[in-house]
């Protein structure tokens, strides 16, 4: 494995703390990216701590990246830098022939450097919310930070080399008060990294072969993703991404919870329960947090109780009484939280206010002014009905098994005299229910439900998905490429996208297609190799779009090359 620094920044499981290289404009132009240590805190005003450059002498030549979970090393002619991140807080760095210098132009007006004795200082980067505490362990430390009276006008550390010709240094972060540190050899650091990442990638799911090397990339941005408890984030978390999506947003972290609940069970839980953590009173979960910003504007959809069904079936573990117990009752308040807080026109099928309530943030299906009636809302809260009246069955709550039960046959019922024209479930505006005029595939996510449908209306669905360019030679676009609509980069108006794309898949096995799941399931395998694993695709070219390292679309490949794939060909 190499990573390439532009897509999938260098970081470890638990650290807040990665190395990216960023292309920065100049005059109007994007530049030679440069490498940064930057920040995934939260409320980070600045995410670059530090530019990272190496140097001959005063002077800085280039480098060659090569990148591997356990190092990162930065070649020169003249010699080499490598850096390793043993702990979540703590940088070991060491170099030979050639000097390593960090800088901050120190735009805060706070930013500062404070000399703790002659061979350690304190970094105050302000912007970037973070205290950091250098080390000189072996060589010579150069320090430029002139104080102007309020801050340093800039901060400059070079990390020189000693007679030998070696340096080596530590880079920690703290909070209000610095603790000394033992230090170990560096060597030892870089097995013990490369040790937790091979034990965590044997946690992963098994894919066929030709996924392989797919696999360990994909293991490596979930395990990457992670990050310890700090502050709003009181579990061991899998953030989005640690480039620029460095949020935990509540549905994503269900496909990320399903992908970890085969073999890690203890972490899966987590994941889904994540979000439980900060439901309000009503039964509101929030949009997304990290760990110093919880997002209420928007919400997500409702996928928490068909996610919560795919790992009780991945992991007998995850049936345990205790954990259900403390799922169950969050899980009621969250469903009821749509019948009675997101139905204005009282007429018992759930609205999205938005369409980032969706998720599908600008998709054609809210073109015209929410609220908006979507068919894949009400579907996944019939899954979830049903899901809950298992985990009370399991639980002994008989009585509320069968008000769950019925209150989901109910709903599906209410679903198919609402939402069904010409045997198709289509989108309605709420209040007036007229009609929505879309091309996207959102309406089509209520296949999910699968065979709970009337085989007309299947056959009907089905066929309109067939026939229709939704299908591309890549997967599934989530707008009809012929569509007037249709934007290669348009977000949720044309690229592909895991979440989507896996939902689809899971549907049309439940109805019985399992020929053109399988075929879904395996382009967009095929996708993930040729263009690894963005944020979403361009559904023509196959293309990566926007955040290029996404755990949802990791997940989602360890998930689909595992379960459909590897088990069709296993039959």
């Amino acid at each position: 494995m190499n990573l390439n620094l532009k897509e999938v920044p260098f970081s470890r499981c638990g650290s807040y703390f990665a190395f990216s290289l960023i292309s920065e404009s100049v005059r109007g132009t994007k530049a030679k990216p440069v490498l940064y240590l930057r920040t995934i805190h939260g409320d980070a005003q600045s995410r670059q701590i530090m530019l990272v450059e190496v140097t001959d002498g005063n002077v800085p030549v280039p480098f060659e990246i090569k990148a591997k979970p356990e190092l990162l090393r930065l070649e020169a002619v003249e010699g080499y830098v490598e850096i390793s991140i043993p702990e979540p807080k703590v940088i070991r760095v060491r170099g030979q022939g050639i000097s390593l210098r960090l800088f901050s132009d120190a735009e805060s007006a706070f930013n500062n450097a404070i000399p703790f004795n002659e061979r350690m200082w304190i970094i105050n980067i302000f912007s970037s919310g973070v205290n950091l505490m250098l080390t000189s362990l072996t060589g010579k430390l150069n320090v430029e930070a002139q104080w102007n009276g309020l801050k340093c006008s800039f901060i400059k550390f070079d990390l020189l080399p000693d007679e030998t010709g070696y340096f080596e240094c530590s880079i920690e972060e703290f909070s209000s008060s610095y603790v000394p540190n033992t230090y170990s050899e560096f060597d030892e650091c870089v097995r013990k990294v490369k040790d937790e990442f091979e034990a965590f990638l044997d946690k992963m799911p098994v894919v066929p072969e030709k996924y392989t090397k797919a696999r360990e990339l994909a293991s490596y941005i979930n395990w990457s993703s992670i990050v310890e408890p700090n502050g709003l984030i009181g579990r061991p978390a899998m953030l989005m991404s640690k480039n620029w999506m460095i949020n935990v947003w509540s549905w994503d972290h269900c496909f990320n919870a399903i992908a970890l609940s085969y073999k890690y069970p203890e972490l899966a839980w987590d994941q889904l329960m994540i979000m439980f953590d900060h439901q309000d009173d009503y039964g509101a979960i929030p949009d997304s947090i990290n760990d110093r910003i919880p997002v209420w504007n928007f919400c997500k959809p409702p996928i928490h109780g068909w996610a919560l069904k795919k790992m009780m079936e991945n992991n007998d573990e995850l049936m345990d009484r205790t954990s259900l117990s403390e799922v169950y009752e969050p899980l009621c308040n969250w469903t009821n939280w749509w019948f009675n807080y997101r139905d204005f026109d009282d007429d018992g099928i759930p609205q999205y206010n938005h369409g980032n309530d969706s998720g599908w943030d600008n998709s054609t299906v809210f073109s015209e002014r929410p609220p908006v009636e979507s068919p894949d809302l009400t579907a996944f809260l019939v899954i979830q009905m049903e899901t809950l009246s298992h985990v009370a069955a399991i639980l002994g709550r008989k009585a509320q098994s069968r008000i769950w039960k019925q209150r989901a046959s109910d709903l599906l019922d209410k679903l198919l005299k609402h939402s069904l024209k010409g045997n198709r479930l289509v989108a309605l505006q709420s209040g007036t229910h007229k009609q929505i005029s879309s091309r996207s595939l959102l309406p089509f996510v209520s296949l999910v439900l699968g065979k709970r449908l009337p085989q007309s209306v299947l056959m009907t669905m089905i066929g309109d998905l067939k026939q229709s360019v939704l299908i591309t030679e890549y997967g599934l676009a989530t707008e009809s490429v012929d569509s007037p609509f249709y934007e290669s980069d348009g977000y949720w108006r044309g690229p592909i996208w895991a979440p989507s794309t896996m939902l689809m898949v899971d549907g049309l096995r439940e109805s019985g297609e399992e020929d053109l799941a399988y075929d879904i399931c395996r382009k967009f395998g095929n996708l993930c190799v040729k263009s690894g694993f963005a944020e979403n695709f361009d559904a023509l070219k196959g293309d990566g779009l926007r955040d290029r390292a996404y755990t949802w679309t990791s997940s989602v490949f360890l998930i689909m090359m595992h379960e459909y794939l590897l088990k069709k060909e296993v039959r």
